[in-house]
């Protein structure tokens, strides 16, 4: 079927309600873009980039922190290519695809499946600081911890997307960075690394933690990342609203082709775990409106949403941690923007 455009209403609503989110004190301001397969694309801007940088207002060329939007834009595309290669296998456990180690490993036993789904049972609080002065690698010191429950149940866990980070880089023979940026790269997003990344009027600034200290700027946010140099699973890639929309672009194309990507994307959007009614896991991916909508949220203010039967993507990059706490008043802007890519599919549901 042809790509379903964006109506004009669907692009006024989205340019008010993120207005409205940025005056109301949610992030010194805020980029959207959403577009479809068939070339539309509508950029939305709000704000500021920061007020260090004064009136300067964000473009689609603005870098932003991805946060966990890495689990969707690195490790999963990479895993997939690791599964298209035959150098891992879904079910298999995890420490069969990390250096060798000894004795008891439960959560070495999570299976790639689990981790990419939230189903492992690993524990979920993660403190890569404790183990500061260990003398036995990352890779052992997570697989040795005890499972805090039975996998099978839904979790949100993001030492388990360390883990996978871990598991590429190894089966692969490079950094998990190297990897990454040969797959953007190919895509065209020009723009994507692991950072950090300069500081400057082109990258929005974060959180400043503490008073009279300097702002996070072009470092991770996310500090376990920060522990692993800034290159990990879960955490650590910059990009911009341009290079997401891309790359979302390059997921919906091989979808509509049937390529391995598509295949993966397809497989990835089988449900895998209840997180909530209404919503599941897939592989990676939140997926909504009976699986029709695929997302992803970044703690610092991003968001990626999929429609791929409908051609159509929407993405939100703010720097909303910018005010720390304040980074939870986006969320009437991601409602609407579930909202407005879910539109089609629920009218679908209806007939």
């Amino acid at each position: 079927m042809p790509a379903l455009p964006f109506t004009a209403d669907d692009i006024d609503r989205l340019q008010e309600t993120l207005a409205e989110v940025v005056a109301g004190g949610a992030a010194p301001g805020g980029v959207i873009v959403c577009g479809t397969t068939d070339g539309q694309q509508q950029v939305l801007v709000a704000g500021a980039v920061a007020s260090e940088l004064g009136e300067l207002t964000p473009t689609g060329h603005t870098i932003y922190d991805l946060a966990s939007l890495t689990k969707v834009v690195a490790t999963w595309p990479l895993i997939g290519q690791a599964l298209d290669a035959g150098l891992v296998d879904l079910d298999a456990p995890v420490r069969d695809v990390l250096p060798a180690m000894t004795g008891e490993t439960p959560s070495g036993q999570a299976t790639l499946r689990q981790l990419l789904a939230h189903t492992s049972g690993l524990r979920a609080s993660t403190r890569l600081d404790h183990y500061r002065g260990a003398s036995a690698a990352l890779a052992d010191l997570l697989c040795r911890e005890p499972l805090a429950d039975a996998p099978g149940r839904h979790r949100y866990i993001n030492r388990g997307y360390i883990l996978l980070g871990l598991a590429l880089a190894h089966v692969n023979g490079a950094s998990l960075d190297d990897l990454a940026s040969r797959l953007w790269r190919r895509i065209g997003m020009t723009s994507t690394v692991y950072g950090p990344v300069a500081r400057g009027h082109h990258v929005a600034p974060t959180e400043q933690r503490i008073p009279g200290a300097p702002r996070i700027w072009g470092s991770v946010h996310d500090e376990n990342a920060a522990l692993l140099g800034g290159v990990a699973g879960h955490a650590g890639v910059f990009s911009t609203p341009r290079d997401l929309a891309t790359y979302a672009t390059w997921l919906l194309d091989a979808y509509t082709h049937g390529d391995s990507l598509g295949e993966w994307l397809r497989a990835s959007l089988v449900p895998h775990a209840v997180i909530e009614p209404g919503l599941d896991r897939g592989l990676s991916w939140i997926l909504a409106a009976d699986g029709q909508v695929a997302y992803h949220h970044g703690f610092t203010g991003t968001s990626l949403y999929l429609a791929p039967d409908a051609g159509r993507y929407l993405v939100i990059c703010t720097n909303a941690v910018y005010y720390g706490a304040a980074r939870t008043r986006i969320a009437p802007l991601r409602t609407l923007a579930l909202k407005t890519i879910s539109a089609w599919s629920l009218e679908a549901l209806d007939e």
